[in-house]
């Protein structure tokens, strides 16, 4: 299984997956990218729609980043006739979002998340029941937009806190130093 999917997060377009899209090209996959209008539809749509479009590829991996995490865990929970390799989360804040949370107190905020709004408050089941292997990454570097609403607690990336990260049954975490342009993220043990 060669196929990759990338779904992109809320607010930005299918584009952003490129510069990731041609890494993994390199290493011998071919990428597609899933695009969606974020806010203007509810999750299920979304999910459906990425159903579809993974009907037609046939096995693939799936990789998304944000609310395009949310989409994948959507599409795969209980349709076991999608056939995925293996499936990745960056950054999806599966269990909630507190600067969503945030965000959603505001009128124009509300506004701005649109149909995804319920999600970014609940969130979604954080059990992955699938057998294929998950990855889940979560940052810990706080630069995103996320800061504008104010600090989070624990360990976040400005948007999500670890805590917000799925579980999988029988699931360890490992965690990592990452040295960025920024400086180092410290390890963050869970």
């Amino acid at each position: 299984m060669r196929d990759a999917i990338l779904v992109h997060g809320l607010w930005v377009p299918a584009a952003v997956m490129v510069p990731l899209a041609a890494r993994l090209q390199a290493a011998g996959f071919r990428c597609r990218l899933f695009s969606y209008f974020g806010r203007a539809r509810p999750l299920e749509a979304h999910a459906d729609r990425l159903v579809r479009y993974a009907r037609d590829i046939g096995p693939a991996h799936f990789i998304g980043h944000s609310l395009g995490g949310l989409v994948i865990l959507e599409a795969l929970q209980g349709r076991g006739d999608v056939r995925a390799g293996c499936v990745v989360l960056l950054g999806t804040p599966v269990r909630g979002n507190f600067a969503g949370r945030r965000l959603a107190r505001l009128r124009w905020g509300r506004w701005f998340l649109g149909a995804t709004q319920p999600l970014w408050s609940a969130g979604r089941a954080a059990r992955w029941m699938r057998p294929e292997p998950l990855g889940v990454i979560a940052g810990t570097l706080p630069l995103g937009l996320g800061r504008l609403l104010g600090a989070l607690p624990g360990a976040n990336d400005s948007h999500s806190t670890l805590a917000s990260s799925p579980s999988t049954p029988g699931s360890n975490r490992a965690t990592a130093s990452i040295t960025t342009s920024a400086g180092n993220s410290p390890p963050v043990r869970t």
